[in-house]
């Protein structure tokens, strides 16, 4: 039977790598080297079934088999690259859920502050806005048990749940002297990957936070939603990647379509020369040519860098921020049975489409715009990259070390974001904007 598999690109935190290589032929053993690799194999998995048995009869303490197999196999992929891993059933439906945009749930943003919960904002017409809850309040408790020790996802998970069912919370919030109890009925939650606004009445602000299955059509409807709020006014886009860690491939391939007319948007390349794929655009530019402005950071990754690297090099957006974080392979899901979870494993490297391979090295703006990071925050700016991570896949060449990925949280202070509106107002002028088709790849 055939096994059924799934394309995705993990980003920043968990992202893998890209290298541009030169495919080798495939080496031909005679039968006696074939039969000297294959007894050299076997002996190797003899030895790893004579330290499982020793392990099993001596530890000091009766060990569990099958964690001690999921060690082993962990183990092994961790070998690999640092993106190749087992999944369990259960971080398998978390992965799932999270690629699916959709749970059942309360509707709430959260983050963990002082080993509590704090809500960063609950999401319009959701079960929790319209009980009440507000941005800032610190839930303590959930059902009676108190959440103080639970990490942020267990306190995520607990809060998930089927439609239809309830939740009691327990709310402090400032300025009140003892805390509000909630009950609340989950339901069926759509995650926001896309959200948008219009910047005066004539740019059209996009910001995509990942790829999952929701994507495409969120970044349609805002489109089309804010073309007709500006009364046709437009005279451009900025679509926001910053710190977006990635997604589906298949979505970071229509999302790029949506501003491309033809020509390729990325290749995936494997082990084999007869697995390289090619995904080309589809006529039918969704902004109407409208001049289009992506804004990268070295927290964009993947998913991300795909996008940015198909439109860049058609010269159909002109990128501008920081370089990417550097994450350039494809992982494919495959499942190992309805209780043995699945693979995570690293089969692809991906190329923008003139060629380009960014593994370790990122996509490079084509205006550089630094933030002016506050003094507090210096020593904790991240600047990660996919060259800083242990056991990646190298570059061909030199690698890049990470960039800065700090967005100021008032657009008042965005200065990526406002070199992009002046652009786009001819408030001011570059000579990489706007981009000339004429040096486009060949399409």
């Amino acid at each position: 039977m055939m096994r059924k598999t799934s394309l995705i690109l993990l980003g920043a935190a968990a992202g893998a790598a890209l290298t541009l290589i030169t495919t080798q032929p495939r080496i031909v053993f005679d039968g006696s080297s074939a039969k000297a690799a294959a007894a050299d194999t076997y002996r190797q998995l003899s030895l790893f079934g004579d330290v499982f048995e020793r392990v099993r009869a001596d530890y000091v303490e009766k060990p569990d088999d099958s964690k001690l197999i999921e060690s082993a196999i962990n183990g092994m992929l961790a070998g690999l690259d640092p993106h190749s891993s087992y999944m369990d059933a259960k971080s398998l439906r978390d992965m799932q859920i999270d690629t699916k945009g959709e749970f059942g749930g309360l509707g709430i943003e959260v983050t963990m502050e002082d080993g509590l919960i704090k809500v960063v904002a609950p999401i319009d017409e959701t079960p929790a806005a319209k009980a009440g809850v507000m941005a800032n309040d610190i839930i303590t408790h959930l059902d009676d048990e108190p959440v103080q020790g639970l990490t942020l996802n267990q306190a995520v998970e607990k809060m998930r749940g089927p439609e239809g069912s309830k939740i009691k919370l327990k709310i402090m919030r400032k300025g009140g002297d003892k805390p509000v109890e909630i009950a609340i009925t989950r339901a069926r939650i759509q995650v926001r990957s896309v959200r948008s606004r219009l910047e005066g009445d004539d740019v059209a602000f996009i910001r995509v936070t990942q790829f999952n299955e929701q994507t495409t059509e969120g970044l349609k409807k805002s489109i089309a939603d804010l073309s007709a709020q500006s009364g046709d006014k437009l005279k451009g886009f900025v679509i926001d990647l910053r710190n977006n860690p990635g997604g589906l491939l298949d979505q970071a391939i229509s999302v790029s379509d949506a501003f491309l007319e033809k020509g390729e948007i990325v290749s995936t390349r494997g082990r084999n020369a007869e697995e390289t794929q090619r995904f080309n655009a589809r006529a039918g530019d969704l902004t109407k040519s409208k001049p289009v402005i992506v804004l990268i950071n070295g927290g964009s990754a993947s998913a991300s860098e795909i996008v940015a690297g198909a439109l860049q090099d058609h010269k159909r957006a002109a990128v501008i921020g920081t370089r990417s974080f550097g994450k350039g392979s494809v992982q494919t899901i495959i499942p190992l049975g309805s209780d043995n979870g699945a693979l995570r494993l690293t089969t692809a490297r991906y190329f923008t489409p003139s060629g380009r391979s960014i593994q370790a090295k990122g996509i490079t703006p084509d205006i550089e715009a630094l933030q002016d990071v506050p003094e507090e925050l210096k020593s904790r700016t991240d600047t990660s990259s996919e060259a800083r991570l242990r056991g990646h896949l190298k570059a061909e060449g030199d690698e890049a070390p990470g960039s800065q990925s700090y967005i100021p949280p008032d657009p008042k202070d965005d200065k990526a974001l406002h070199k992009a509106l002046d652009l786009i107002r001819g408030a001011t002028t570059h000579a990489a904007y706007p981009p000339n088709p004429k040096t486009a790849v060949p399409n």
